[in-house]
């Protein structure tokens, strides 16, 4: 018997065994029976690290004097330390200026003189006259942010703050007072 014989007779059952045929081609020609591989790289995470600043005065005064008169000084010092986890690059800045008088604002006669005594992340500083300036002249005149430098990670500095009241004032700033705020930044 021939096989169209038998698909003569049994019409159906030679249309199933053609199906089967045809769908054991398919799957075979699909799955093209290839190697693969894979790998993955899973919990990827981020966090954003901290730029701080820890202030030995945070809150105080780094210098106050009273009864000056012509010619006299005043320093304080104040330790700067970035307590944050990244490098940033601090600045040192004045605001709120209170002059007592204004039409001769103190301000203006009080000649600053900022140091930097180094970093001390280790170890006690001294400040010595070597000592790089980082600002000089008049409190008034501080008009914008002084560059101190890039602070790393727990990079700590001792600053000194040198005031004097300069030898030009007359009568006309007897009883007179000023105040001002130094702000420490870093970005």
């Amino acid at each position: 018997m021939h096989m169209f014989d038998f698909a003569a007779r049994h019409p159906l059952r030679a249309l199933g065994a053609l199906s089967a045929l045809v769908a054991a081609v398919a799957v075979a020609v699909g799955s093209s029976a290839s190697f693969t591989a894979s790998s993955a790289n899973p919990s990827n995470t981020f966090a954003a690290g901290t730029l701080s600043i820890l202030n030995s005065k945070e809150g105080l005064a780094v210098l106050t004097a009273s009864g000056m008169k012509p010619g006299d000084s005043a320093t304080g010092t104040v330790d700067v330390q970035n307590s944050g986890s990244l490098s940033g690059a601090f600045t040192l800045s004045r605001s709120g200026i209170v002059d007592s008088d204004g039409a001769n604002p103190m301000s203006a006669k009080l000649d600053l003189v900022v140091k930097d005594c180094g970093d001390f992340s280790s170890g006690t500083p001294t400040c010595d006259v070597g000592d790089p300036v980082k600002y000089t002249g008049t409190i008034a005149a501080m008009s914008s942010a002084v560059s101190l430098g890039t602070f790393v990670t727990n990079e700590k500095h001792r600053y000194e703050f040198a005031v004097t009241f300069n030898s030009s004032a007359d009568n006309a700033y007897q009883g007179d007072s000023s105040s001002v705020q130094f702000d420490w930044n870093a970005s």
